[in-house]
């Protein structure tokens, strides 16, 4: 039977379709199995062109992005014309790369803080680790999502939506770089630029299944608009899939700016030369559990305390002695207010008035409560916080390491914790409070912190261990970050997309 003139049109448009989608999926398949370093390396040999990879990952990000939401921002064309215009030669020549829609800024593109508040808002000024990042060769080519400000464990917002996990769409990607971590896990690139104000490198790497460090306090640049983030709280980084990944763009992105207060000291050689190197024996203290810890946690973090010790390394249980409840009500102290003017700040240049049409429920509780506190209760706050950074590295005279859980359980169903869920601050703060009751004493102190994938659990989510170091000590992270990666892989391990 001869086909009609429409099914012919038909016919003839559904192959054209097939074919499209066959060779976008030939474009993205480039980007499998390969980490940044990678590549860099296929563009610098001219096995791929940068412009291949940007259009290989644009189509997986437009096939992903409506399952998992990780894209607040588009800069296709911006990406483009940096490839045009001609990419440094640096060590990630021609590689695609995201940045977090959060404190991180380019000059003339959009910047909304996962905020309706700051729908529209125009970044007048570009990032200095920005510049890094482009001097270095990424090719930025958008941002991804993040909660409201940055201020809970899940990337849930009125702005953007629901961030979802790859490894199961129903749970949480973490917060508040889960728009990376969803995006890396899901294969799009395979490293992201992440932030960390008290977990939110290592909350997401966790839930994600991808490794993730919190460098020192000064380690990566955070200006110009301002050289810390919260008080010193905050610090930038990436999530990434390889442990070489993330060392050597702390290579390309770390060191003093122009008017910092600080810089963390360096080591010898590059954090990459580190990541190949076993370390010497190592003293580790592995933190007590205790209540509301999931066992399916508890066990992973208890078998990579055998693992180590099965690398070599001595392990005990230790703990320094601290009132988590009264340092974290300090660290409240600087955020709150940090956020009260910078919402102020904002209002009062454009005439915006803060409310619940334009911020999120608990993000108006805090700008309430930041709005009354006193230069004396953040002096107070600072001093306590300055306290606690002795007292741990006192405790750390006896420990390289200070291993415990990332997460006090698999992630979570979303809907529990984000900012505008109906809870009252109180049981907003405990329900989020209770899913990483270890990740923020790290930010307290400045001190550097990783989120290690090497567990799963019964249901197929996965569970990060943490190791936090000495302050400025990157080097050993890396070193036993390695270690473990080379001795427990988990670049195989990836959800069935």
């Amino acid at each position: 039977m001869t086909p009609s003139r429409r099914e012919t049109i038909i016919g003839a448009a559904a192959a054209a379709t097939a074919a499209a989608t066959g060779a976008l999926a030939a474009k993205a398949s480039v980007l499998d199995g390969h980490d940044s370093i990678d590549l860099a390396a296929l563009v610098k040999s001219k096995q791929v062109s940068a412009s291949e990879l940007l259009d290989a990952a644009i189509a997986r990000a437009e096939e992903f992005n409506p399952r998992f939401n990780f894209m607040a921002q588009r800069h296709y064309d911006f990406a483009r014309k940096a490839i045009a215009d001609g990419l440094p030669n640096g060590p990630f020549a021609g590689v695609p790369w995201l940045l977090k829609d959060l404190s991180t800024h380019i000059a003339g593109e959009l910047t909304e803080g996962g905020s309706r508040f700051y729908k529209g808002y125009r970044a007048t000024v570009t990032s200095e680790l920005v510049k890094r990042m482009q001097r270095a060769g990424f090719v930025i080519f958008g941002k991804t999502t993040t909660p409201e400000f940055g201020l809970t464990p899940t990337t849930e917002n009125k702005l953007t939506g629901d961030t979802r996990n790859p490894w199961n769409a129903k749970r949480i990607a973490g917060g508040s770089s889960g728009g990376a971590a969803a995006a890396v896990a899901a294969g799009i690139i395979p490293a992201a630029h992440a932030t960390d104000g008290g977990g939110s490198i290592r909350i997401p790497a966790s839930c994600c299944g991808l490794f993730g460090l919190k460098p020192s306090r000064g380690r990566i640049p955070m200006g110009p608009i301002r050289t810390e983030g919260w008080g010193g709280l905050s610090a930038h980084h990436a999530v990434s899939w390889s442990v070489r990944d993330s060392a050597a763009i702390m290579d390309a992105t770390h060191g003093i700016e122009p008017g910092s207060r600080y810089s963390a000291p360096s080591p010898d050689s590059t954090f990459l030369a580190q990541a190949g190197k076993d370390p010497i024996k190592l003293r580790i203290a592995l933190m007590p559990t205790g209540a509301g810890i999931d066992p399916e946690v508890v066990q992973a973090t208890k078998n990579a305390a055998k693992l180590c010790e099965q690398l070599g390394h001595y392990v005990e249980e230790a703990a320094p002695k601290y009132d988590p409840a009264a340092f974290g009500a300090a660290a409240y102290v600087l955020m709150a207010s940090s956020i009260a003017a910078d919402i102020d700040d904002r209002a009062k240049a454009t005439g915006i008035k803060p409310g619940p049409d334009v911020l999120e429920d608990i993000t108006l509780q805090i700008v309430e409560a930041g709005r009354k506190m006193t230069g004396q209760d953040f002096a107070r706050a600072n001093n306590a916080l300055q306290a606690l950074a002795v007292i741990i590295s006192q405790f750390m005279t006896n420990y390289d390491l200070i291993l415990a859980p990332t997460l006090a359980s698999p992630p979570l169903e979303i809907g529990k914790i984000g900012l505008s869920t109906g809870a009252d601050f109180q049981t907003w703060g405990q329900r989020a409070g209770g899913l990483v009751p270890f990740t923020a004493l790290a930010n307290y102190t400045g001190q550097p912190s990783m989120s290690v994938p090497l567990g799963m659990s019964k249901k197929g989510l996965p569970i990060g261990v943490m190791f936090t170091g000495r302050y400025g000590d990157e080097a050993t992270l890396f070193r036993l970050a390695g270690q473990l990666e080379r001795a427990a892989p988990w670049r195989g391990r990836r959800p069935k997309l």
